[in-house]
Order: structure tokens, then C-alpha cells, then sequence
């Protein structure tokens, strides 16, 4: 079994290029065991087009939460029609909605963040969970400046609790490089940026954002808490991170 290093290879990759990135991607892990996942946000079309340049069985999935806007829609189905490609869906559990929605209501989640939380836990993080079993590397589209809270990322760490490699190729990418990419490769992008919004969530819970405010601010902007996050990048409320000089076996 192999072993990564983490603190010596989060060095080596902050060195390397997108595409070189994803080669070490393939070199190391068996591609079936490699996932990209997607809200149909810049940084997943980025990673997807450089990706798939290394290799074609990239496999990609989506959670579609039952509550998406219908730009989200558009352009991944515009993904799907460009690169001739399959796109994974998991959704919240039949039986948890029900339950959810009977007991707490549709618009529940406005009410207090404890409420929020259970409903991002239904829709998001337990049909990611559902996503990511048989999972070695999963690669993501956070980056530092996206906020405050991410800055204590790294490219590569191990979320222990799920059992996986957790990849953010973009990590040290500014916005603007995001954008440059997308245009110089003519990538679909969510029509939602042109209307001011930020980042991409769930319809109800997502708005755009002003110039001076912080790019996820438009996420749950009724909450005071500066900790924009949904859960998927969370365990017991804080950021997945892992000491980099563990070795984990692949």
C-alpha cells in the first residue's frame, strides 16, 4: 500500500500546473476511485475541462438538492451536450424529505441556523456521503480566497471520517484566473454570475452579492455567523483539515 505524505506533497503540488495536477491525479490513484464534485460553479467546469484532457473516465457527480436554480440546470446539461460526458446525481432520501418537510415545513430553514442545518444535512451531506463510498480522492473546486474560513485549506488533506483523499487543484487561484480560464476555453459557465451572484447554492438560500462583500456573504445571508458553509466541508462545525505530516495508505 502506498503512503502520502502530505506535508511534502502539498509542497510539490503547489508547484505544479492544473493539468499537471491532474496527471498526478491518475498516476496515483485508480480512476474509478477518483470523483470530481460539481454545483455547476466556475471552479468544477474549470477542473473538468482540465481533467478530462488527462482523462476522458474522469467520473463526476452532482447533488441535486430538489431546491437548484434553473441556470444550474442549464449549464450542466450544456457540460453534458460539450464534452459527450455522463454526470453522476445523488439526491436527498425520499423518506428524510418527507419527514423533513412534514414536520418542519418547506421554508423551515429560514427560522434558525439549527434548522438550516438539518436541511443542507438531508439535501447535501448525506446523499454526498452516498457519493463518496468506494472513494479514494475526491476533488473539489474550494479555494483560499473564496473566504475567510477557507483559508486554512491545503491542495490535498484526508478527511478521516469519510475515508477519502480530498483534492482542491484550484486552491491557490484567484477569481480572475478562474475566469481568464473559462474564457480562454470557451467553458459554459452558470449564467447566475452575470447577475451578481457569487457563488452557487440552493435557490432559497442564495443571493448575489455587492462589490465590497465577502464572496459566500450571498449564502444564508439572514444568519449573522461569518461561517458560510453548508456542511459538506465541516465536521462538528469546522473547516476538514488534517495535520500534514501524517502519512495516510492509499
Amino acid at each position: 500500500m502506498k503512503k502520502l505524505n502530505l506535508e511534502s506533497l502539498n509542497h510539490t503540488l503547489e508547484l505544479k500546473t492544473l493539468i499537471e495536477i491532474a496527471q498526478w491525479c491518475f498516476e496515483t490513484f485508480n480512476e474509478k476511485e477518483v470523483i470530481l464534485s460539481t454545483s455547476f460553479g466556475a471552479e468544477g467546469s474549470v477542473i473538468l475541462d482540465a481533467f478530462l484532457q488527462v482523462n476522458r473516465n474522469l467520473r463526476v457527480f452532482t447533488i441535486d438538492t430538489g431546491r437548484n436554480f434553473q441556470e444550474s440546470y442549464d449549464v450542466w446539461q450544456a457540460l453534458m451536450d460539450k464534452y459527450g460526458i455522463s454526470i453522476e446525481v445523488y439526491g436527498p432520501d425520499p423518506e428524510e424529505l418527507y419527514s423533513l418537510q412534514t414536520t418542519q415545513g418547506p421554508n423551515h430553514f429560514y427560522n434558525s441556523k439549527e434548522f438550516r442545518q438539518n436541511c443542507c444535512h438531508v439535501r447535501k451531506i448525506n446523499p454526498l456521503n452516498k457519493a463518496l463510498k468506494g472513494i479514494k480522492l475526491w476533488i473539489s473546486g474550494l479555494r483560499k480566497s473564496q473566504s475567510s474560513f477557507r483559508q486554512g485549506l491545503e491542495i490535498i488533506s484526508y478527511a478521516e471520517e469519510r475515508g477519502v483523499y480530498k483534492l482542491a487543484p484550484l486552491f491557490l487561484w484567484e477569481e480572475d484566473t478562474v475566469w481568464k480560464y473559462i474564457r480562454n476555453n470557451q467553458i459554459p459557465y452558470n449564467k447566475l454570475y452575470d447577475k451578481g451572484f457569487a457563488t452557487i447554492g440552493c435557490s432559497p438560500c442564495t443571493r448575489p452579492v455587492g462589490r465590497a462583500e465577502e464572496l459566500r456573504s450571498g449564502r444564508w445571508w439572514w444568519e449573522v455567523d461569518s461561517n458560510k458553509e453548508c456542511g459538506i466541508h465541516l465536521v462538528d462545525g469546522k473547516m476538514i483539515r488534517k495535520k500534514a505530516v501524517t502519512d495516510f495508505s492509499i
